[in-house]
């Protein structure tokens, strides 16, 4: 598969959300925070907002969600014009059971860990999913840094996906940026979430199509990318 490239609306202007969906034209999906002051230590937009934001953009929504019982609430946010639905492997009962059902309603299902969460030991539930998420910062806030000891882990996580030979992708959130996206193409990842990095530059459309270029050029020239 190709390179995505998913901005982050954490960083955008929340008075004006359909104007920056708008302002990321050739991003492959808008990725959208929704947290609830609990999973972390944010309080963000909810399942209105979201449903508003699917009838104001073309671009598919990537909802990752940061929240308590995603049991219960990932399904709903399908019904509410998700195209994609990450919910976090600390937060869900039976992610199985939620995968599945996030799949039957119609969305990607994806499962996102924390930086303190090993992915060997979801290694057997990766078929279940469509993306697995492994963030480069602690979760809850835009602006962070992106932390380089997570390398090994999105390196880990692709052996997996080759080892079961699985159409997955591999997305990072985190500090994601111009001076880092090379390194993390090179690990493994192949979807991206930026925020301050498209949200911040003068033409954010601009930033996403360097972000992609970027990225596209170091998974050539990575052992992994050859057979990608």
């Amino acid at each position: 598969m190709a390179v995505q490239i998913n901005p982050s609306i954490l960083s955008a202007d929340f008075a004006r959300l359909a104007d920056e969906a708008r302002a990321v034209e050739g991003a492959d999906w808008l990725h959208v925070d929704v947290m609830d002051n609990h999973f972390v230590p944010n309080l963000t937009l909810g399942m209105p907002i979201v449903e508003s934001l699917s009838r104001a953009t073309d671009i598919p929504l990537d909802l990752h969600l940061m929240i308590e019982d995603p049991d219960r609430w990932a399904p709903q946010y399908v019904e509410a014009g998700a195209g994609s639905v990450t919910f976090h492997a600390e937060a869900a009962a039976a992610p199985v059971r939620l995968a599945r059902e996030i799949r039957a309603k119609g969305a990607r299902a994806a499962m996102a860990l924390k930086p303190g969460t090993p992915i060997e030991q979801y290694e057997d539930i990766l078929p279940e999913l469509d993306m697995v998420l492994i963030m480069t910062v602690e979760p809850g806030f835009g602006g962070q840094s992106f932390l380089d000891i997570m390398l090994p882990k999105v390196r880990r996580t692709r052996e997996l996906i080759a080892k079961h030979g699985l159409d997955l992708w591999l997305q990072v959130d985190g500090g994601v940026s111009a001076s880092t996206i090379e390194r993390v193409a090179e690990a493994g990842a192949d979807v991206f979430v930026a925020g301050s990095a498209v949200y911040g530059a003068v033409d954010p459309a601009a930033a996403v199509r360097t972000l992609r270029e970027q990225a596209g050029a170091a998974i050539a020239a990575a052992p992994w990318g050859c057979d990608h």
